[in-house]
């Protein structure tokens, strides 16, 4: 041992590797301690926070770690297993085992810590009082009171933690004005649920996205023929009249667009049924100023300046609605007419409201309807709220009491999720008096259920100790709090009754009883709602999809509605994993996905026609899986140009698990390319930028995995050579080959899904972010074991969503919890 030459890996560890010869290699496989020290004294002897190698952190050193007692160092030894498993230590630029030494090091690592952990009793989740989420809070209010009620309006977003998820108990946080927040919409829940004569009117406006191309159907919501318009779900709390109130698209100078010599028919429906007509455009007798451009002014006309301004005040009408949620929808009439004369080209969604030109001649679009009310409104017979509630009714006074705490009693067991006891029916009945009191029986009824959706037990999911239990040591959850965790982790809400009843008999800890009760939840359509939307979009961070703003000086066709529909063939590829129970490799190898026309057409798949989305089998594999669908490879691009580096930075944050430390301060920006010099490829510019030491150790791990999607362009439309930003010139031929982390090579985009799916540490990454949404917390070293456990448990039913889950469920981290 000479001397120490330091290395970085950019997946996150700093090697220090000894001053011994390449020809020196290690050839014996681990099989002990001392093999295992001595693997480590060759190969890796320190390793910063498995968060990544972060400057300015101090490194936690190997040198010295008793490799006979690996559960004395198992923070550590977890940090090295998952590198070494992933082929990222050592880095590929030194010296590295044979794999079988490698694989015989992780197998022997792993076995040791399992074992050392089974010598331990379970860690189990620490005692935190978990609030709910306001995603979570909607859908227990939707089934406690069968109201949906638009929660984004009545209580703040959630912070989530670093892997991306919201329902983290630790950062799901209480502060004075959020409790506020849920006192108030406490208070407009049980109004609305309750149909409360005294709900003052008001106004909710649904807004057309500016980008949204309005010259075809935009929704399956809206009539065949129809073009355009919006379709939206909204609550009317009262029997009444109600005013809807449409704003028209306009240009840059605020002239309503679309005003020429023909008149276009917008129609009002709720429910489907038809409601009123209106008629806009073609309704000026004067004369108009140039077709092309008004100007500020008008161009001289202001009769037509103050027509294309005011045309929309009159797009109102106050009809009478039933209560309850209602589809209300306004559309277009679509002219099936080709206009005549030299066909224009179809204008670039981005200049929509940012013209200068009124396109007289084109089609006027929806702004946004507004709807305000109630007026002259009264207390509704029936509505699935009040059937919910209302499980009896008093005939007389006499029987108000009585009714009343039946009332409460039913909705208390499912708010608390547990029996209800004499001093819960108290306590609600005195809330209920008070109300009484001041407006009779149902304001007696609202009061109370006011109350209950602020009381801690329903804001809180509370798990209280047995007697007797030591601060540290894990313990098994009861029947009841088992339940619990069950119905948010799979339907992100409350349980229902079939579940409250197995946990109330006691039976739910039972094997056969638990597994009987997953399957039936999972076959539920809001199980699969939950997986996709909840847990795997935060996984994916497809949220992110809402902010992105692709440059349209380089992507002139990207609108709303193409957006729209990326998101839409993930989730429904997501639902359609977890419907039909695939294993959770075919989540990146699937040879199909779901388009509508607008996506089709993106893709270049032909033959698909309409708005509605439909299964497709992919002709090749270059698009399979995640990996291939726009939504992903439009969230980590930039707005201009593709991103290697954020692309796999991507990879090895959320499929491997592995992610890079920051970037150092000032790194210097990537070249680009001068006047008059020819085009330079994307991988020839990143190859200068590695050139710096600062950069290289990173990139040398994040360019290879991102390079192999280049063939996608920023918004996922499949090329052959790079866009040089100069129409009509041919960029350089784009070449995606790579080498993985373990040094795999790979041939573009397919042949790395082959090594995701093939070599497990993509499965071993997505069943760790399950479980840490399963248990609402972040992961331990002491977890891994159960980790693995599932693993193994899973991979007999070729690791099957339902597999998986079966085995997060029967795990320790699920079942148990601890004191402090």
């Amino acid at each position: 041992m000479s001397r120490l030459i330091k290395a970085t890996c950019g997946a996150g560890l700093a090697v220090v590797l000894l001053g011994l010869s390449p020809a020196a290699g290690h050839a014996q496989a681990v099989t002990d301690g001392a093999s295992a020290r001595e693997f480590v004294d060759r190969y890796c002897m320190a390793c910063h926070s498995d968060r990544g190698f972060e400057r300015g952190t101090v490194p936690v050193s190997l040198q010295g770690l008793d490799m006979t007692d690996v559960g004395a160092h198992a923070d550590v030894l977890e940090r090295v297993v998952r590198k070494v498993r992933g082929g990222l230590m050592p880095p590929p630029q030194v010296r590295r085992p044979d794999d079988a030494v490698r694989v015989s090091m992780v197998s022997w690592l792993e076995t040791e810590l399992d074992r050392a952990a089974a010598d331990r009793p379970p860690v189990g989740r620490p005692m935190t009082a978990h609030r709910l989420n306001r995603a979570e809070y909607r859908n227990a209010v939707r089934d406690l009171l069968g109201i949906d009620v638009d929660i984004a309006e009545l209580l703040p977003p959630d912070d989530a933690d670093a892997e991306g998820f919201d329902n983290n108990a630790e950062v799901l946080s209480v502060s004075t004005t959020l409790m506020e927040r849920y006192l108030t919409a406490a208070r407009r829940i049980s109004q609305l649920a309750v149909g409360d004569p005294g709900l003052t009117s008001r106004s909710a406006t649904y807004q057309v996205p500016n980008l949204e191309d309005q010259d075809d159907r935009t929704s399956e919501d809206l009539p065949f023929g129809s073009r355009g318009g919006l379709a939206v779900r909204h609550y009317f709390p009262l029997d009444g009249e109600y005013l809807f109130k449409f704003d028209l698209r306009r240009n840059f100078y605020n002239y309503i667009v679309g005003l020429g010599n023909v008149p276009h028919q917008l129609d009002l429906r709720i429910d489907k049924a038809h409601v009123e007509t209106f008629m806009v455009g073609g309704g000026f007798e004067g004369t108009r100023c140039a077709t092309s451009y008004c100007g500020s002014g008008s161009g001289g006309f202001p009769e037509w300046g103050a027509y294309s301004v005011d045309a929309d005040d009159e797009l109102q009408v106050r009809v009478p609605v039933k209560a309850g949620m209602r589809l209300v929808g306004a559309a277009f009439l679509r002219r099936p007419a080709v206009d005549e004369g030299v066909l224009q080209p179809r204008p670039s969604p981005a200049t929509f409201g940012y013209s200068t030109d009124d396109r007289q001649d084109g089609n006027p679009a929806l702004s946004s309807l507004t709807i305000t009310g109630p007026f002259d409104g009264t207390r509704p017979e029936s509505t699935p709220s009040r059937e919910r509630i209302f499980v009896c009714r008093p005939a007389g006074p006499g029987e108000e009491a009585a009714c009343a705490e039946e009332i409460l009693t039913n909705l208390a067991r499912r708010a608390y999720r547990r029996p209800v006891t004499d001093r819960d029916v108290s306590l609600l009945t005195s809330f209920y008096e008070a109300g009484r009191s001041e407006g009779g029986f149902e304001s007696g009824i609202q009061s109370a259920l006011e109350f209950l959706l602020t009381d801690p037990e329903f804001v809180f999911r509370v798990e209280n100790a047995p007697e007797g239990v030591e601060p540290g040591i894990a313990y098994p959850v009861s029947d009841l709090e088992l339940a619990s965790r069950l119905s948010f982790f799979l339907w992100g809400s409350i349980p229902d009754d079939e579940l409250l009843d197995a946990a109330i008999a006691g039976t739910l800890t039972e094997p056969a009883v638990l597994e009987a009760q997953v399957r039936r939840m999972l076959a539920q359509p809001r199980a699969r709602r939950t997986l996709a939307n909840s847990f795997a979009a935060q996984w994916l961070g497809l949220g992110r999809l809402g902010n992105a703003r692709p440059d349209p000086t380089v992507f002139p066709m990207f609108d709303e509605n193409l957006r729209t529909s990326m998101q839409r063939e993930t989730e429904l590829f997501l639902e359609a994993q977890v419907r039909d129970d695939r294993p959770l490799a075919e989540l990146v190898t699937a040879d199909y996905t779901f388009v509508n026309e607008r996506l089709a057409e993106h893709y270049g798949i032909p033959d698909v026609h309409g708005n509605h989305f439909r299964r497709v089998t992919l002709p090749d594999d270059r698009q399979a899986g995640i990996l291939g669908q726009a939504s992903i490879l439009t969230l980590t691009s930039y707005a201009n140009r593709t991103s290697p580096v954020t692309r796999g930075k991507w990879v090895l944050e959320n499929l491997l698990g592995a992610p890079p430390p920051p970037p150092p301060p000032d790194v210097p920006d990537l070249q680009t390319r001068g006047e008059g010099e020819p085009p330079t490829s994307l991988r020839e510019l990143m190859e200068v930028h590695r050139e710096n030491p600062a950069c290289a150790a990173c990139h040398r791990t994040m360019d290879p995995l991102g390079f192999s999607f280049e063939n996608f362009d920023g918004i996922g439309r499949w090329r052959t050579t790079e866009d040089t930003g100069v129409p009509g010139e041919v960029g350089p031929a784009i070449d995606p080959s790579g080498v993985a982390p373990d040094g795999t090579a790979f041939e573009g985009a397919s042949g790395f899904r082959h090594i995701l799916a093939s070599q497990g540490e993509f499965i071993h990454t997505l069943t760790e972010r399950l479980l840490t949404y399963a248990v609402g917390r972040r992961l331990e070293a002491a977890d891994m074991p159960d980790v693995r456990r599932i693993l193994r448990e899973a991979e007999e039913e070729d690791s099957r969503w339902s597999a998986v889950i079966l085995a997060i469920v029967k795990s320790a981290p699920f079942q148990t919890r601890r004191i402090g």
